[in-house]
């Protein structure tokens, strides 16, 4: 790999060119936040592809002693003016959002452009997995779009603090896990809005779950398996809280749904109500 530049955001993750000729952020094991964000990363961003949310692809990256060694700009900053090297070894990776295609990658829209997101019904789904992972984090995303195209995808990015970053418990407070504006959630409606996501969460698969949990580095939770074993054990069990914890967002003063129930209804013309063959059109 080879480092670029330090990315902005409390991880001081580095933007890197792998081996593969893609840009990847890395996040270090060392970064200043906690050493268990790398595993959040991979976990949650894993769940949330595997339920068919838009997320980067995301993998485990080593770094070299060498380069590491020879790149000067490779430094935590651990305030109070102390720094250290970034540590060398197996690192959490995604895939830089736009990699190196000239297109467009903002981490901000005006409301005006908001309504115009292709994937805006995905905010719904993601709240799913951000109230069964328990973030503790409000909800990021970037927005990307390709050359000739006018709307934007969104991507959701950031999933280390999920599981309440590095104490891997479960306050389950409302406003956690949720986007700052409730403009993305506006066209929800009831339950189906958080389809096919929210059965998809409901039924996980307990093998595809330890699947997951199995690439993750045992250096990264302190090398105790009995440590992960229990947060694959509690997320099995949260897999029937996910309604719950939604509501509690939904009854709370933010009043996120204002269009809950109110699903449209098509109104019959009183003159066609009337005709007596009416019950005889074939639609």
């Amino acid at each position: 790999m080879q480092g670029i530049r330090r990315m902005r955001g409390g991880a001081q993750s580095q933007l890197m060119l792998g081996a593969d000729g893609k840009l990847w952020v890395v996040k270090f094991k060392n970064n200043p936040q906690h050493l268990r964000v790398l595993a959040n990363e991979l976990i949650a961003t894993k769940m949330a592809e595997a339920v068919g949310l838009t997320v980067p692809q995301s993998d485990v990256v080593e770094v070299s002693e060498w380069l590491v060694g020879n790149s000067p700009e490779m430094v935590v900053e651990l305030g109070r003016g102390r720094r250290e090297r970034c540590e060398a070894g197996l690192q959490f990776g995604s895939q830089f959002v736009g990699g190196l295609m000239p297109g467009q990658v903002v981490d901000y829209l005006p409301e005006s452009q908001m309504d115009e997101v292709r994937n805006l019904a995905e905010f719904a789904g993601m709240l799913v997995v951000d109230k069964w992972t328990g973030n503790c984090n409000g909800r990021q995303a970037v927005y990307e779009r390709k050359p000739r195209e006018r709307k934007y995808r969104a991507v959701f990015i950031d999933q280390g603090f999920c599981f309440n970053a590095g104490e891997w418990t479960f306050p389950d407070l409302p406003l956690r896990g949720v986007f700052q504006r409730n403009q993305v959630y506006a066209k929800v409606t009831g339950w189906e809005s958080f389809e096919p996501w929210l059965t998809r969460v409901e039924e996980f698969a307990a093998e595809r779950l330890w699947k997951i949990a199995e690439q993750v580095p045992p250096e990264w939770y302190g090398g105790d398996l009995a440590t992960i074993e229990q947060l694959m054990e509690t997320m099995l069990a949260r897999r029937s809280r996910v309604r719950e914890l939604i509501g509690s967002f939904r009854e709370s003063n933010r009043e996120p749904f204002p269009h809950w129930g109110k699903v449209g209804r098509i109104v019959v013309p009183r003159s066609f109500e009337m005709l007596p063959d009416a019950g005889k059109f074939v639609m």
